[in-house]
């Protein structure tokens, strides 16, 4: 009878493991929609099941956030009329969210956030004011002082989109030495040497990689072999690949390719985010108004190639995000509030729609804990 007892709660254990529930946090807009704040939802990894969609927090406009490596901490950019902040949270064990203290920025424009490899800072990107920054994380992860402030300057040949340097994300390389920033205003990739120890900023030599005039970049991806840099150009509606010398933090250009089709004109199109499958064989970007996401082959050389052109389900691709083990992509839909899950093809890296679809008011960043 134990042994029956045993058996049974090993198979029902067993069952559950391999569900393979996978948690992941929503940020929102809540100024233009019905959003509370964070929310919280789940994956099965077997089947692209959603679980249950619930507020983890309530706070005005937390939209891109980062975790702690230990992933014990999450940060939020979050907006309100007139100003823009960072918050700290302390993740509780039924994964709502506690707020541990918030700092202003002073000005609206936040709309990125990071956490370096130590977990030990904090860094942001203000759009508006085109600037970034470090915050250092407190032993309790709340948000401490500000040890770095850098102001980018310059501009591009649109004159309505680039009037003026436009920080739009900033990020710490794997090896935690450098940090690369993708300037919409001035077209420029910022690259610095990092001190996480003081949460300090230092320009690289030289300071800056160049996609083509009027790019526009927005975000960008690191291959997981860290040889390779991908970057979004929103406006250019194209991504443009870089090497990448991991001593010297200096990336080159290698080519700049389209994110559409020839049959689909990039006219009013703005490309948001972009990722790569953790085979390092796959890359994926969204494209808003068109409404599609663009998947590329990525060769040994670093070189792309279009494969699959599929409509994002969603309205307005602002984000998306992979699970942890690269089976499920989730889009997030501004502008219809609503999340949909794709299959991704383990042979081809192609994407498949699933009948899974959430609604949730304007969600614009997609957050899974790091493994």
């Amino acid at each position: 009878m134990i042994f029956l007892l045993f058996l049974i709660s090993f198979v029902m254990f067993s069952n559950f493991a391999s569900a393979g529930e996978v948690p992941f946090y929503i940020g929102t807009f809540t100024d233009h929609s019905a959003s509370k704040g964070i929310y919280l939802s789940s994956i099965e990894t077997d089947t692209g099941k959603l679980g249950p969609l619930s507020v983890a927090v309530e706070a005005s406009s937390p939209n891109f956030l980062a975790f702690t490596p230990n992933h014990k901490f999450l940060y939020a950019v979050t907006g309100k009329p007139g100003d823009s902040g960072v918050a700290a949270y302390i993740v509780n064990p039924d994964g709502t969210l506690k707020l541990l203290n918030e700092q202003s920025l002073g000005a609206p424009g936040a709309c990125y956030v990071s956490v370096d490899k130590t977990g030990h800072d904090v860094l942001i990107a203000n759009y508006d004011k085109g600037y970034i920054a470090c915050f250092k994380i407190q032993p309790d992860g709340s948000l401490g002082e500000r040890t770095a402030f850098v102001p980018f300057t310059g501009s591009g040949p649109n004159r309505v989109r680039q009037n003026g340097a436009y920080a739009h994300s900033i990020y710490t390389d794997e090896a935690n030495k450098f940090v690369y920033s993708c300037d919409l205003g001035s077209d420029n990739v910022w690259s610095f040497k990092f001190d996480a120890v003081h949460g300090a900023f230092t320009p690289n030599d030289p300071p800056s990689s160049k996609v083509p005039p009027g790019g526009g970049p927005r975000h960008l991806a690191f291959h997981p072999n860290g040889k390779f840099v991908y970057v979004a150009n929103e406006l250019g509606v194209s991504i443009t690949g870089f090497s990448r010398d991991a001593a010297s933090g200096v990336l080159t250009p290698i080519e700049t390719v389209p994110t559409l089709p020839k049959d689909i004109s990039p006219q009013d199109v703005t490309v948001a985010e972009i990722v790569c499958h953790p085979s390092g064989r796959w890359l994926y970007v969204s494209n808003r108004l068109c409404d599609t996401l663009s998947v590329f082959a990525i060769a040994n050389d670093g070189r792309l190639s279009l494969i699959q052109s599929t409509p994002s389900v969603v309205r307005f691709p602002r984000n998306f995000a992979l699970d942890p083990t690269g089976r499920w992509l989730i889009a997030a839909g501004q502008k219809d509030n609503r999340i949909a899950v794709f299959k991704i093809d383990p042979t081809t890296g192609q994407l498949t729609p699933t009948d899974q679809v959430a609604e949730v008011g304007g969600p614009v960043c997609i957050l899974f804990k790091p493994k």
